[in-house]
């Protein structure tokens, strides 16, 4: 039977019966052959008051300490950290079309599924490419020079990518054989959280000198992709933690908190956990890379025309969970610092030489993303940015309430709903990440990017609008 014949007859998640049907399988899937049906299940089975049922343990076996990773994060503060550290280059890019709303108005619902379908999402496993040991090396070394010479890329991509989609300091070698198996089935997905890839409208345009310079209109569609390095930022972030607890432990003693847990600088633990942190890096670039190529697919398959003649381009990619060796004015004259933007993003101004030629004379593109019913910004690099935050601002509008508060105070249906009657169409993996998402969980975006405004460390350039958009 076809996917969708399975969809229409049974209601099962789509994407489980897709991922089942395309992958194949060499065995029964579950449950096994042996299974009981449902109702001979009901005649044999006692379940007790609190909806529970018993079963017997047959056996337990000793395993010793093992290191667990525990998803179920409730912490108020949740965020992309991994044990304390800045590791992920998560971040985020856009990517400009030539088309207007109008030429997508009515094909919402078929574009969102297209994306859906073609770009992984959720927890675990599955990405664009699957890629051996060999090639997840590659990836750690050369970042989007990869992906170029791998067909995944164009030249200009590169050119609008933050340090051209390349940390020259990454060593493959510094990360682990564990978190290089954990990112060779994930290069290319979305992962899970809050990442997300929309497809938006531009609504207002604040400065029609600097949009014109990023290629920006009202009406305008394009394309916002947010992720990072997926289990292979946070495997390699777990594995220099315990390194650092051996070797420093001195210092830990004498933090108020320990996940402010760090190698010094200059020290051999430090220089070799850079070394990995720049990896990975690379690591996100490419997997952003990757979704970017299957989204230029799926615009091409959807409108039925190259992706090229729809200029899909990207605007530009910048992170937002990042460390970097950069130099800086400090009352002690130029020095070089270690920047740690955790919840954070780069706002160059115009004349910085590490900001792209074709934006020098503008400063950086700056993108902050809103929640799913207000809609995002592009910023510029403002010019008291440097000497107010080192070059920085807000890296979106960050959350008011924990994932557990969130699925406790919304449905996913009912936000899915919601948004549909905004005409923004939502997918993804389960209504439990939708409500995670709901727009009243985070802040107010156009209040964050007032501010950031206000204090000229980010300029406002464009606001944009969601039309669909899919989660993992």
């Amino acid at each position: 039977m076809s996917v969708s014949e399975i969809t229409d007859r049974y209601d099962i998640n789509d994407r489980f019966i897709e991922r089942s049907v395309w992958s194949g399988r060499e065995r029964r899937p579950r449950p096994p052959a042996d299974f009981p049906s449902y109702d001979s299940f009901r005649e044999e089975t006692t379940v007790r008051e609190d909806l529970t049922v018993g079963t017997e343990i047959v056996d337990i076996t000793p395993a010793g300490e093992k290191r667990v990773y525990d998803i179920g994060v409730t912490h108020d503060a949740h965020t992309f950290l991994a044990d304390g550290f800045v590791v992920s280059n998560c971040g985020v890019r856009m990517v400009r079309t030539n088309l207007d709303y109008d030429d997508l108005r009515g094909r919402e619902e078929e574009l969102v599924n297209a994306l859906f379908e073609a770009v992984p999402t959720g927890l675990g496993g599955g990405g664009v490419v699957d890629g051996d040991r060999a090639t997840v090396e590659a990836v750690l070394e050369r970042g989007v020079d990869w992906a170029l010479e791998a067909g995944y890329a164009v030249k200009a991509d590169l050119a609008h990518c933050e340090d051209e989609g390349r940390r020259p300091e990454a060593d493959a070698d510094a990360v682990s054989k564990k978190a290089k198996d954990r990112g060779m089935n994930q290069l290319g997905s979305l992962g899970s959280g809050n990442h997300f890839l929309e497809v938006q409208r531009v609504t207002d345009v604040f400065d029609p000198a600097t949009a014109d310079a990023y290629g920006l209109s009202e009406e305008q569609v394009v394309v916002l992709i947010h992720c990072g390095s997926r289990g292979l930022g946070h495997q390699t972030c777990n594995d220099y933690l315990r390194d650092i607890e051996r070797e420093h432990e001195d210092l830990l003693a004498k933090l108020p908190d320990r996940e402010l847990a760090a190698a010094p600088a200059g020290s051999r633990l430090a220089k070799q956990y850079y070394a990995a942190m720049c990896a990975c890096i690379n690591f996100a670039w490419v997997n952003r890379q990757l979704i970017t190529h299957q989204t230029r697919q799926v615009f091409a398959d959807v409108f039925d025309r190259s992706w090229e003649s729809m200029e899909m381009e990207l605007l530009y990619d910048v992170a937002h969970n990042i460390a970097k060796r950069e130099k800086h004015e400090t009352s002690a004259g130029e020095r070089e610092l270690f920047v740690h933007r955790k919840g954070a993003t780069r706002a160059f101004p115009a004349g910085r030489p590490e900001v792209p030629s074709a934006y020098r004379s503008t400063g950086q593109p700056v993108i902050i993303p809103g929640s799913m019913g207000a809609g995002s910004y592009v910023l510029s690099g403002g010019k008291r940015s440097l000497s107010e935050t080192f070059g920085s601002t807000a890296h979106g509008a960050g959350r008011l309430m924990s994932r557990t508060q969130a699925k406790d105070e919304f449905w996913g249906g009912d936000v899915q709903a919601d948004l549909r009657g905004q005409k923004v169409y939502v997918k993804a993996s389960s209504g439990a990440t939708i409500a995670e998402e709901a727009p009243g969980v985070y802040k107010d975006v156009d209040e964050v990017v007032r501010v950031s405004d206000a204090l000229g460390i980010g300029d406002k350039v464009a606001r944009t609008f969601p039309i669909c958009n899919i989660k993992g």
